[in-house]
């Protein structure tokens, strides 16, 4: 199956349901979930970060505790809560755009995109993440944007003022002071450490 990070809208068939799921943050997640579930019998139309597309061979209602039980022993959770599927999919519209960007131009206002993809207010959006993950939008951002930093300045293949560019900061000194903040290092000095302390954190530990 191939890897679908992007957050493009496909009109599904009919009699699809649309599954939302946490903790997917990687193309590796999205070939565990279509196979867990083409296991199951069930039809994969699509499958992308954080949702699959998913219908039964003979149009009935899929087996929801075999789906359920499946995507909790893979690592991952159905979704059913409204307010918990927004949440997760204000996470799963940031990581893909800061961790797998489209072509083009880097997107500055995170808020409006938001907005654009989500259809509700940044208030209500950023009220609602704030009360349930204890940080607001913009640290988490910062976090995603700090994280992405580490992997193109770990070993030393771009140099930190392209890095700044590629994440949209304003200057390297900017990248470089948040990096310090949520590292303790600046770029350079993290990337003097040399590949071996570059671990990546999983992205799923950051979410």
């Amino acid at each position: 199956m191939k890897a679908d990070v992007s957050i493009a809208h496909v009109l599904p068939p009919p009699d699809s349901h649309r599954l939302l799921i946490k903790n997917m943050v990687c193309p590796q997640c999205i070939r565990v979930v279509g196979e867990d579930m083409a296991a199951l019998g069930l039809r994969v139309h699509r499958v992308a970060l954080g949702e699959a597309d998913v219908s039964t061979p003979d149009g009935t209602a899929p087996d929801w505790p075999a789906i359920r039980a499946s995507l909790r022993e893979a690592g991952f959770e159905l979704l059913e809560d409204p307010r918990d599927q927004l949440v997760d999919r204000i996470k799963t519209l940031l990581v893909a755009l800061i961790h797998y960007p489209p072509p083009g131009p880097r997107l500055l206002n995170y808020s409006d995109y938001l907005v654009e993809h989500l259809g509700k207010d940044y208030h209500y959006l950023s009220h609602l993440f704030s009360a349930s993950e204890g940080l607001t939008i913009e640290k988490f951002i910062i976090r995603q944007k700090v994280e992405r930093a580490k992997e193109l300045i770990g070993y030393g293949e771009l140099p930190i003022a392209e890095v700044a560019q590629q994440l949209g900061y304003s200057s390297p000194a900017h990248l470089s002071r948040q990096f310090r903040q949520v590292t303790g290092l600046t770029p350079t000095e993290f990337q003097r450490l040399g590949p071996a302390s570059h671990a990546r954190r999983s992205l799923d530990s950051l979410i």
